[in-house]
């Protein structure tokens, strides 16, 4: 976590001698420092292979087309050879441990549909192992579907290989390196169909998920992670835009608890941007020289992603997008002009790159589903005017809890900036007034594990 470095001499030294509301000899782990890496999320993010990664993708672009309504008969070519070799690949790598299924819907006539679809996600669950947390879920996604200038052409060649067989072989290589370990909350590993057609194979699946009352914790999706240049030969293999949504648009009035967030200042703290900060924590700690750009927006302009149909149901979600895109190699009938190469060609991607952005996914999932679940009923005492702040909140039921960690930032930075444990307890009080920082409260286990921050609201 970064040092705080702007606030006042004055505010350090209070933070300093803050003063535990509960026994501070009760926990003996309250003042022992977290662990800057987990040996286990090492050794998943070195599996990562760009070999591999190359692999997947040439296979995906040797179906010739992945288009939504193209054949679904044929063995060699089309969306349904696709499905079923990603099903079989993912159930010969998952060893037993990955349960694979086709998860699908019937779509009718719409917009871009122009003939009834079976529109069928591939969905790889790798069930958690601890009791007080296999309900909790997080999805990573790609969408296996392509496409080429006219949207409705399902017979030409697509071979969609940065768009986005990229994100598809990366949601591969996470679930077969990862199915050798134990987590404990679920991973999902999804790849979707019908994402050019208008996200239907994702919006049909966050659909149900809210229906079910799924307890999705986070989402990341992986749409065009393929190249690090951008149309005039710009090199960057550094860095990954991550877009996170705040406030999400306003189709009626706000409830009351983002009416809430609107009027503490916390609209940069939606759950969707505490999982950012999160996923741009950990996989710079375990990615060294690899930078996660945080994104304050849903998508890029004109543009849209799978994470899209979970924001819209409530969950919190996330995209990888390369930082510089060159749109001759997205969306393009395949041709030469010029003397130029136009088309989404697989020897336009950089697996080497795809493997860095897929280890910042492997380390997120794995930091978060070793985790606790953020803490709950987070709350800021605001009956009485004072200088210092008063946070309580909901005890975790994990067994393996070690207690919690307060973090703070000043008002206009995005990333936190101060954090303290404070053990095992349901409430504290830090000596620095909640008028002049933003606060959360995250969960801890006894590895170190980190929970993402949930944001205080007011209580009286």
């Amino acid at each position: 976590m970064p040092r705080l470095t702007k606030l006042s001499v004055a505010m350090l030294l209070a933070a300093a001698a803050y003063v535990q509301t509960a026994a501070q000899a009760a926990d003996s782990v309250a003042d022992r420092p977290l662990p800057s890496r987990q040996a286990e999320i090492d050794a998943i993010v070195k599996e990562i292979s760009p070999q591999r990664i190359q692999a997947y993708v040439n296979k995906l672009v040797s179906f010739g087309t992945r288009h939504t309504m193209s054949d679904t008969s044929s063995d060699t070519r089309g969306i349904g050879a696709a499905r079923r070799w990603i099903k079989s690949e993912m159930e010969r790598c998952g060893a037993g441990r990955l349960e694979v299924r086709f998860d699908g819907h019937m779509h009718p006539v719409d917009g871009r549909i122009d003939r009834p679809t079976e529109i069928v996600n591939v969905v790889a669950t790798l069930p958690g192992t601890q009791a007080a947390s296999k309900d909790r879920l997080y999805v990573v996604s790609g969408h296996y579907d392509s496409r080429v200038t006219d949207v409705m052409n399902a017979t030409a060649d697509a071979p969609g290989a940065n768009d986005d067989a990229s994100g598809t072989a990366a949601v591969i290589e996470l679930a077969c390196v990862m199915a050798k370990h134990k987590f404990d909350a679920t991973l999902v590993f999804m790849t979707v169909a019908a994402e050019e057609q208008g996200l239907y194979g994702s919006g049909d699946f966050a659909r149900k998920a809210k229906a079910n009352k799924l307890n999705i914790a986070g989402m990341l999706n992986n749409d065009i992670i393929g190249s690090s240049h951008d149309e005039h030969g710009k090199l960057d293999n550094s860095h990954v835009r991550l877009f996170a949504e705040g406030v999400p648009p306003l189709k009626e009035a706000p409830s009351p608890e983002l009416r809430t967030l609107l009027v503490t200042g916390g609209e940069n703290d939606s759950i969707t941007r505490q999982l950012a900060r999160h996923v741009k924590e950990t996989g710079e700690r375990y990615v060294p020289g690899f930078k996660v750009d945080i994104i304050y927006r849903r998508d890029r302009y004109l543009r849209g992603g799978d994470h899209s149909p979970f924001l819209d149901a409530g969950y919190a979600a996330v995209r990888f997008t390369e930082p510089n895109e060159d749109f001759k190699h997205q969306h393009q009938d395949l041709r030469t002009e010029n003397g130029v190469k136009i088309g989404d060609y697989p020897e336009f991607v950089d697996p080497a790159y795809v493997a860095q952005v897929a280890r910042v996914n492997a380390a997120s999932l794995a930091s978060l589903a070793l985790a606790p679940a953020a803490p709950q009923e987070v709350k800021v005492r605001t009956a009485a005017l004072d200088n210092g702040t008063d946070l309580v909140w909901k005890a975790n039921a994990e067994p393996d809890l070690a207690g919690y960690r307060i973090v703070w930032r000043e008002t206009t930075s995005p990333l936190w900036q101060g954090s303290r444990f404070v053990g095992n307890v349901t409430s504290a009080r830090i000596d620095m007034s909640k008028d002049n920082v933003l606060y959360g409260v995250q969960a801890v286990d006894k590895d170190g594990n980190v929970s993402p921050a949930t944001y205080p609201l007011p209580m009286r």
